[in-house]
């Protein structure tokens, strides 16, 4: 379990604001981050993170499939280990529980009539029964285009969004059992785009590597032009150094997160070696994405944004600038909030795994207003 609590007694000031907690259930972790507002600025007042794999017999870093009654408990232990005070929360909704897609539709003049269509057309794009599904969308305009260019187009672009009831069903439960309330869920993506996203134009590509598969995002002008998921994250290259150097998986996670890419001796060389082998595949999938999209809308991919548990590796941003030949950053969301100085090294580095809690406790944020 990771903890870090400041509150108040850090900041030497009273509260003028409502705390508000972002809540990421992931498979294999769970992280709350919690902020509230003072002087128009975000102030960080607690965050912590903890493994999944103990409450299911397995290992640290190991992906889960427990029971919202299980996950309610490692909830509330962490609740009470980093010292969290609110209970207002949003919680995120995981990526391979939704379906996010662009698709172009006849325009229609009348809202009614485009709603319509929408609805009907959306039925080809979700893979289970409608009824099995909390369905939203909205028209994405073509921000190169004036109002009167959009009106004359005989098609409108329109982003789908679909969770399925059962997902939504059991993160209520779980934060029923936690005894919080949320205002919101928010698939991931969403979060992590307000967390990280600072180029408000250009295309740019977010890889987002979980333990069990890597999320790929191209956003453009805040709006997802292309996900794709790789089967592949954090979980594979931990298997593949213990199964490289003949060690136990808790061995080969430490290995991972003490030693990345840096080393070229010693027994942080199976762990370069083993994650040098998975990154390999992730990258070439990504950029064969990456090459699809530009090729097909003549646009350029300007910069990388890595994140989640996997972007904590060390060195992996000098080996992905090694790949891609772009701009490579390491997401850093709590960069987005005030913390006291002697902090933000540590908050740096591990950053890209609370991209999602800062995303959603950002947003709660905006609902203040």
């Amino acid at each position: 379990m990771r903890i870090m609590a400041f509150l108040k007694n850090l900041f030497g000031a009273t509260e003028k604001g409502k705390s508000v907690l972002g809540v990421d259930v992931g498979s294999s972790s769970i992280k709350v981050v919690q902020i509230r507002k003072e002087g128009g600025v975000a102030k960080l007042e607690t965050y912590g993170e903890l493994a999944l794999g103990p409450y299911a017999d397995a290992e640290i870093g190991q992906a889960t499939k427990l029971s919202p009654e299980t996950v309610a408990q490692g909830l509330t232990d962490l609740i009470r280990e980093a010292k969290v005070t609110a209970t207002d929360c949003g919680v995120s909704i995981p990526f391979s529980r939704s379906l996010v897609t662009l698709i172009e539709l006849p325009r229609r003049d009348d809202p009614t009539e485009q709603r319509t269509v929408i609805e009907l057309e959306a039925r080809k794009y979700i893979p289970v029964p409608i009824t099995e599904v909390q369905l939203d969308w909205f028209v994405v305009p073509d921000p190169l285009a004036s109002a009167e260019e959009e009106k004359k187009k005989k098609t409108v672009k329109v982003l789908l969004v679909a969770v399925h009831n059962d997902e939504l069903t059991f993160l209520q439960k779980v934060i029923e059992l936690a005894k919080l309330s949320a205002t919101f869920y928010e698939i991931e993506i969403f979060s992590t785009i307000r967390a990280v996203i600072e180029e408000p134009v250009k295309p740019v590509m977010i890889l987002d590597i979980g333990a069990s598969s890597t999320k790929l995002y191209i956003v453009e002008r805040g709006v997802i032009a292309v996900s794709h998921t790789i089967p592949e994250g954090g979980q594979q290259v931990t298997r593949t150094i213990a199964s490289t150097a003949h060690i136990p998986l808790a061995k080969a996670e430490s290995l991972k997160k003490q030693f990345g890419f840096a080393p070229e001796e010693g027994e942080g060389i199976y762990a370069k070696q083993a994650i040098e082998l998975v990154f390999t595949r992730i990258f070439e999938d990504a950029r064969r994405v990456v090459t699809q999209f530009e090729s097909a809308t003549h646009r350029v991919v300007s910069s990388i944004a890595l994140t989640g548990g996997g972007g904590v590796t060390p060195a992996l941003g000098v080996y992905a600038k090694s790949r891609f030949l772009l701009d490579v950053q390491v997401a850093d969301p709590f960069g987005k909030t005030d913390a006291p100085a002697f902090m933000r090294p540590v908050l740096q580095e591990i950053g890209p795994e609370f991209s999602v809690a800062v995303g959603l406790a950002l947003r709660k944020l905006e609902e203040q207003r």
